[in-house]
C-alpha cells in the first residue's frame, strides 16, 4: 500500500482532470437573457502516465455537464471501474489493475496501475509506450515517450524574497543546461515538507529561446489546482523543505498541458478565445497519455 499511495502522488491533483467549458451569458439593458443549454455528451476521461522507474498509472473518470451538481456523491460515480486497461513498452504487455487510496480529504480515489506479479515493468528512458484502454466496449488508445533527460540542473540555491513584508518568505532559484538541438520539452512540479508534488501555475516549456544554452530562473511553488489561487502562494518559507521535479516530456504531453493551463487561466476572460485541448487519446476521450523523464533535486530553506 505505501508503492501505491507514492505512485498517486505523481497525479498532478487529487482530483481527475477537469475539462471546463467556458460559456458567456450577455445581459442586456432591459431583461436578463436565460440560456438553456443541451446537455453535454459523456465521454471517457483519461490521466495516464508512466515514468522512469515507475510503474504506469491510470485514473479513468467520466465527464461531468457543466451544471452539474458536483458533491461526493458525484464524483464516486464519475470514476471508471471495471474497464480493460492495457500498456505495451512494444516487447511485453501488461495487463493493470484496478486499485484505490483515500485521499487526505477522505475520498475514495480509483486507478489501474501493475499487479504484483507486473513489479518490473516500469518505464525506462528513451522507450515508447501503448496504451490500450476497453471501457463497456469501446476501444481507446494513445502512445507516448519517455524521452532522454536533456535538461541538466546544475544548482539550486534559495533567497529572501526581495521586497516583500513577510520576512519568511523566500524563493527558489535554479541554474540549468539546455543540450543543444530544438525539440526539447520539460514539466516541473515541487513538493514542500511531505506533501505532494504539484505543478507550477505555468508548468510546461520549450527551448525555443534558451536552446543549448545556461541559464538562471526562479521556480514557483507548485499549486493545487482544486484550490483558488493567491499570488503569496507561489513563494516559499524559510525552513522548507523544498523537492524539484524536473521532467523532459514529449511533444504531444507539452501541448495537452500548454493548451489545458492556457484554458484553466482564461476562465473568466470575456475577451479570451475559445481554446481547444490536445488530447492524445482516440475515439473522442478526453485527457492525455504521456511519459516523465524525472530528475529531483532538493533544498533546506535554513
Amino acid at each position: 500500500m505505501q508503492s501505491t499511495r507514492t505512485s498517486l502522488n505523481r497525479f498532478s491533483s487529487i482530483f481527475p482532470i477537469t475539462f471546463l467549458l467556458v460559456c458567456s451569458f450577455f445581459v442586456s439593458c432591459e431583461k436578463d437573457i436565460d440560456i438553456k443549454l443541451d446537455p453535454a455528451e459523456t465521454n471517457l476521461v483519461v490521466e495516464a502516465t508512466i515514468e522512469n522507474d515507475q510503474p504506469p498509472l491510470v485514473l479513468l473518470t467520466s465527464s461531468m455537464d457543466f451544471f452539474s451538481k458536483i458533491d461526493s456523491i458525484a464524483l464516486k460515480k464519475a470514476f471508471v471501474r471495471k474497464a480493460t486497461v492495457l500498456v505495451s513498452d512494444g516487447t511485453r504487455e501488461v495487463k493493470l489493475v484496478e486499485d484505490s487510496v483515500v485521499s487526505r480529504e477522505g475520498a475514495r480515489i480509483y486507478f489501474y496501475t501493475t499487479g504484483l506479479q507486473d513489479k518490473s515493468f516500469v518505464g525506462k528512458l528513451n522507450s515508447s509506450y501503448k496504451l490500450t484502454i476497453n471501457n463497456a466496449g469501446k476501444i481507446y488508445s494513445a502512445s507516448t515517450t519517455i524521452p532522454s533527460v536533456t535538461r541538466r540542473i546544475d544548482s539550486v540555491w534559495w533567497e529572501k524574497l526581495p521586497l516583500s513584508k513577510d520576512t519568511n518568505a523566500a524563493r527558489v532559484i535554479l541554474r540549468a543546461t539546455d543540450k543543444p538541438g530544438l525539440g526539447d520539452f520539460i514539466r516541473y512540479f515541487t513538493k514542500v515538507n511531505n506533501g505532494p508534488f504539484l505543478p507550477g501555475l505555468n508548468s510546461v516549456y520549450d527551448d525555443n529561446i534558451i536552446d543549448g544554452a545556461s541559464y538562471t530562473i526562479p521556480v514557483d511553488k507548485g499549486i493545487d489546482r482544486n484550490l483558488p489561487f493567491a499570488d503569496s502562494l507561489s513563494f516559499f518559507k524559510k525552513g522548507d523543505t523544498v523537492t524539484i521535479k524536473l521532467s523532459n516530456i514529449d511533444k504531444q504531453t507539452y501541448d495537452f498541458w500548454r493548451t489545458y493551463e492556457f484554458s484553466l487561466q482564461s476562465i473568466g476572460n470575456p475577451f479570451s478565445s475559445p481554446t481547444r485541448i490536445l488530447s492524445n487519446i482516440s475515439n473522442n476521450a478526453l485527457g492525455y497519455f504521456g511519459g516523465y523523464a524525472n530528475q529531483y533535486r532538493v533544498i533546506v530553506l535554513k
